[in-house]
């Protein structure tokens, strides 16, 4: 079972509360206070794994309690602090935060015209009907309701809007708030802090209450309702419609080995698979479902799975050229690029090229040509995943894309940051052409038989 979307409860230790306890031993009179402090709470804490490829063990384990401190003991002894609980979640992992909806208590007073004589002897069977301007009151006891007729009730005139399509709907409520992006292997987070512990009686000893039976209870730690979402890391993205070769193609340039069928949604979870080359470079490819029309609207298995290539460099229009389930490659191309770009615009802005799969059946050719005449500033490879046709170019295409997309991507930074080099030295600049102006308008200001400060004789000191 494949698990990318997960909410869970997670609440950090509270703080254990501190003692009130008081030194006695023989020969030690007036010992006076010796309670500890409590304990602190344990945290929760997030840590990136490269080992785990879904968030399965949250699905079985929603709720994520740390271990509370322990109260103080006598003879100024702190409790021990509540163990960390440590969460090991896939790179990749954002987290957002929930907010916790608050019910609003409405007070509504009750109108009891029955708080008189008389009302002990009413019988519930009894109904009375008391006429209203917007209907008819009726009570059975103690209990009133408004009958109203809708039929009566005047029609609104309906004014002809557009109306704007539906938005996606998202697992992930609209007042999410993103804590953090879980993407090394390696990081931590601390989700939820635990609570501080309380302090023992020895800490409240005056001069005047030198035997003080007050400690501090602990702090409660941090909770909350969190929404774990996985966006896979790779950096080619394979996309295309259901039975188009994804599967294939991901067998016969990686070890991966995902379910082959001639049917289509046979992938109905990302598949992952490394790409290796012969001076030891690796390249990360996810194959994702196959997308269908409307899939930018939850369509089929939708953006369910759309998310997974946000994060690649380059993506890759894997097209079923012979056209056996009865599509046009070129009407497949449109869609989906349309797809893309109705889920997200700045998908179409990174490298990517086309790959003209099932060029072994004998209707590819024919509509490569014609392919080809409708799009010709387009980059398309030709090759057949099932004989291992043209696997090779795939790989070298796919790293040139990929080694691109790092290069604007280190250019972008670099500009970004000569841009702010530059924004600094100017503010700077304009910072000291506003001091050098503010001193000249001061010397300016200055009478002239009032010394200037410059020309104010020095006070003689004595000795």
């Amino acid at each position: 079972m494949f698990i990318d979307e997960i909410k869970i409860f997670a609440r950090a230790g509270h703080g254990g509360k501190g003692c009130v306890a008081f030194r006695r031993e023989s020969h030690v009179p007036k010992g006076g206070p010796s309670g500890g402090d409590g304990g602190r709470g344990g945290h929760v804490i997030l840590e990136a794994c490269h080992d785990i490829n879904n968030l399965i063990a949250q699905f079985y384990k929603p709720r994520l309690h740390a271990q509370n401190g322990e109260p103080g003991m006598g003879k100024d002894m702190s409790g021990h602090s509540g163990k960390d609980l440590i969460i090991k979640v896939p790179c990749g992992t954002l987290v957002w935060r929930v907010p916790t909806p608050v019910k609003d208590i409405v007070e509504t007073p009750i109108d009891n015209e029955f708080e008189n004589e008389g009302f002990e002897d009413f019988d519930e069977d009894d109904l009375d009907e008391a006429q209203d301007e917007e209907g008819v009151m009726r009570q059975a006891g103690a209990a009133q309701a408004l009958e109203i007729d809708l039929a009566n009730e005047p029609e609104e005139e309906s004014e002809t809007e557009e109306v704007a399509p539906p938005k996606p709907k998202t697992k992930i409520p609209d007042t999410k708030q993103l804590v953090v992006d879980m993407v090394e292997d390696g990081q931590q987070f601390v989700l939820c802090d635990g609570g501080r512990g309380g302090q023992g009686n020895i800490h409240f000893t005056t001069a005047r209450r030198q035997a003080p039976r007050i400690a501090q209870p602990g702090e409660p730690g941090d909770e909350g309702e969190y929404w774990f979402e996985l966006r896979i890391l790779a950096q080619i993205g394979l996309v295309g419609y259901p039975n188009a070769g994804k599967s294939t193609l991901l067998t016969a340039v990686s070890r991966a080995r995902p379910k082959v069928a001639p049917y289509p949604f046979t992938t109905l979870h990302p598949q992952m698979g490394i790409m290796e080359f012969h001076d030891y470079t690796r390249l990360t490819v996810c194959d994702i479902p196959g997308i269908i029309e409307g899939a930018h609207m939850n369509v089929g298995l939708g953006h369910a799975f759309l998310r997974h290539i946000n994060r690649c460099k380059a993506l890759v229009i894997l097209l079923d050229m012979a056209g056996t389930d009865d599509r046009e490659p070129w009407d497949d191309y449109e869609q989906l690029l349309s797809e893309l770009s109705l889920y997200d615009e700045g998908l179409l802005d990174r490298p990517r090229f086309i790959a003209a799969n099932k060029m072994d059946e004998e209707a590819a050719t024919e509509k490569l040509e014609t392919f080809k005449n409708k799009y010709p500033e387009l980059d398309v490879l030709p090759m057949s995943a099932a004989f291992d046709v043209g696997t090779e170019e795939f790989k070298l295409k796919s790293r040139a894309a990929v080694e691109k997309m790092i290069a604007e991507e280190a250019a972008t930074a670099q500009a970004e940051a000569a841009q702010l080099e530059a924004e600094t030295a100017q503010a700077e600049a304009d910072a000291a052409a506003a001091a050098e102006h503010d001193a000249e308008e001061a010397l300016r200001e200055t009478p002239p038989d009032q010394p200037t400060p410059a020309d104010a004789p020095k006070s003689e000191t004595t000795d």
